[in-house]
């Protein structure tokens, strides 16, 4: 079967009716009429062979056979655009529609704030934001980045390492007045610690402390165990306990006298931030962006 521009035009029909989820949407983003739409998938389907699209009164959705083939050639068709708008000099590549899973930390404590200096360099952009506890399936989620820490969990992924966060411990004042100060990491054994699972082992992350080359694991406990870490951080921030905190977007309580650092000398250890992407083709404008202003924004604070 040959490739001609009658089979790109079809695909890039039929991601116009799967990202606006309709008929109509598709016509708007796709600059033909409804019945154009139509025609063009029919036409798409008829050369494949296969249906592409289940269809009622209220909804379009992909079939399976559908699913797998707009999975395999998404990032070529975006790749393609992108390479357009690159070597036609266009200053609008960063363009359309960019859906991020981000990290749960990361976006309220982070870019949080930030995020409209972004948007006006680049006005053709629309970025929406997903938190979820774990990564899912990137394609089938139509996900064109993953922004999250600790190290590659998924094989199938690329990876790419941005930056890496300082890893602080710290305490309320009022924490300290009822329970007293640790004077070093391996006190903490007698404090009341606030733990933070780990999605991916379904266990408490460990505690350790890096000075000049030392490695101390601390084995810590507590009676409050977070999956959010904003909640984490607002009781540490009441009193309820010790908690290891990621160094970005705390220096006004730490400024502020809110939290204490207790080990200022003990800050060796880092947690390193991933972007993930589902596929090995170039990474289109927006993508690239979009990762250069997070390593931006991360390396200021």
């Amino acid at each position: 079967m040959a490739f001609d521009s009658r089979m790109l035009s079809g695909i890039s029909v039929l991601a116009a009716v799967v990202e606006g989820g309709s008929f109509v949407k598709a016509a708007a983003l796709s600059g033909i009429t409804d019945s154009g739409v139509s025609r063009a998938v029919s036409r798409l389907e008829a050369r494949l062979g296969i249906r592409l699209l289940d269809r009622t009164t209220r909804s379009v959705s992909l079939t399976d056979e559908g699913r797998r083939f707009y999975e395999t050639v998404k990032p070529h068709v975006e790749a393609i655009e992108d390479a357009a708008l690159m070597a036609g000099g266009a200053s609008s590549a960063v363009r359309g529609r960019l859906r991020v899973d981000i990290d749960p930390f990361f976006l309220p404590l982070v870019l949080a704030g930030r995020l409209g200096t972004f948007c006006e360099l680049y006005p053709e952009l629309s970025i929406e934001f997903i938190t979820t506890e774990h990564i899912g399936n990137l394609v089938s989620d139509r996900i064109d980045l993953a922004i999250r820490f600790g190290r590659p969990r998924f094989s199938s992924l690329i990876a790419r390492k941005l930056i890496e966060a300082p890893i602080l411990t710290v305490a309320a004042p009022a924490y300290i007045e009822r329970y007293g100060c640790p004077s070093h990491p391996s006190d903490l054994v007698n404090h009341r610690c606030l733990q933070f699972l780990d999605p991916h082992t379904s266990r408490p992350f460990d505690w350790e402390f890096v000075r000049d080359g030392q490695v101390i694991g601390v084995d810590t406990s507590g009676p409050l165990t977070f999956t959010d870490p904003k909640t984490m951080l607002a009781e540490c921030v009441a009193g309820s306990g010790v908690g290891q905190i990621i160094g970005w977007g705390v220096g006004d309580l730490l400024a502020s006298g809110q939290l204490i650092d207790l080990f200022p000398d003990w800050h060796g250890e880092r947690f390193p931030l991933f972007a993930y992407r589902p596929s090995r083709k170039h990474a289109p404008a927006k993508v690239r962006a979009f990762i250069d202003f997070c390593v931006d924004v991360a390396a200021r604070l």
